[in-house]
């Protein structure tokens, strides 16, 4: 059974931890990460919170990088293409020996953010060996088995899912709406405070798991 996990290393064990102590209030999220060859992986990565010429010198001067390159910026955000030639060893793991899959990577306080999918729970416990092998820091803060149920993509629980997937069938989200609270409760069952929590938990989760990646780590309701 696929299982996603999410995790963190300290800043200083991973690529740009040098560029993180150099600029204030920088932040990275990765759009793609990809293996680029033995000891290198090749990233897309949205940077935010600096201004470009400071930023750009400081990822030149990162030993972790090389061959940045500045494909697009938007409004205080930057859009860079750069492969990561060191202490990227725990994430050649992944790829490599665990055939798992980074869905996304970012910084926070600190430290940064693996979502990981591995295919099976063997391949993660090959990662967590290579961890205590070499005394890598890689904390687990959320693992997730992806059941049958396509609610557990998105970290939604079957009711939430359902509650939903009713709502806008029945175009409760639609303008102007063709049904309200009370009649889809009706529909569903259950209570009209019922549903108002499930609809509002559920709105919740999907936006923190889609919207707002990179921007903390979400604990399990």
């Amino acid at each position: 059974m696929s299982t996603i996990v999410v995790g963190s290393i300290p800043s200083e064990s991973f690529a740009l931890s040098q560029t993180l102590q150099r600029v204030d209030d920088v932040d990275f999220e990765c759009e793609r990460l990809v293996e680029t060859g033995e000891e290198s992986v090749a990233p897309l990565l949205w940077v935010r919170g600096s201004d470009e010429e400071t930023l750009k010198q400081a990822l030149d001067d990162d030993p972790s990088t090389t061959d940045v390159e500045l494909l697009s910026s938007f409004d205080g955000e930057w859009l860079y293409r750069m492969e990561w030639v060191d202490r990227v060893d725990l994430v050649l793991q992944m790829i490599t020996n665990s055939q798992a899959t980074i869905i996304e990577a970012w910084t926070d306080h600190g430290r940064w953010y693996l979502r990981v999918l591995y295919p099976d729970r063997d391949k993660l416990s090959k990662t967590y060996d290579y961890c205590e092998e070499r005394g890598v820091e890689f904390d687990i803060e959320i693992i997730r088995e992806m059941e049958g149920d396509p609610s557990s993509r998105f970290g939604l629980t079957s009711e939430q899912f359902d509650a939903l997937v009713s709502a806008c069938e029945a175009g409760y989200f639609a303008v102007p709406r063709e049904t309200d609270l009370d009649e889809l409760a009706e529909d569903l069952d259950i209570s009209h405070q019922a549903l108002s929590e499930r609809l509002r938990r559920g709105t919740e989760v999907l936006v923190t798991e889609t919207l707002l990646v990179g921007q903390g780590v979400r604990p399990d309701d």
